[in-house]
């Protein structure tokens, strides 16, 4: 499943990192999922930050 997210485009509802500037509705495009399941994420906003799955909550849109 982690080589088919590459590309895709992804939604943010939410995350647990106190520190982002990341809002929900925020969108980007995954760029890799590394071993450990963390879902990095090229924000539209220029943020970098990853998703770890079961802390952070998103979906996938189309566009």
């Amino acid at each position: 499943m982690k080589d088919q997210l590459a590309g895709k485009r992804i939604e943010l509802i939410s995350t647990s990192d106190p520190y982002t500037n990341l809002r929900p509705g925020n969108r980007g495009t995954v760029d890799v999922v590394d071993d450990m399941g963390t879902i990095h994420v090229n924000w539209d906003n220029g943020s970098t930050l990853g998703l770890v799955p079961g802390e952070d909550q998103y979906k996938l849109v189309d566009e």
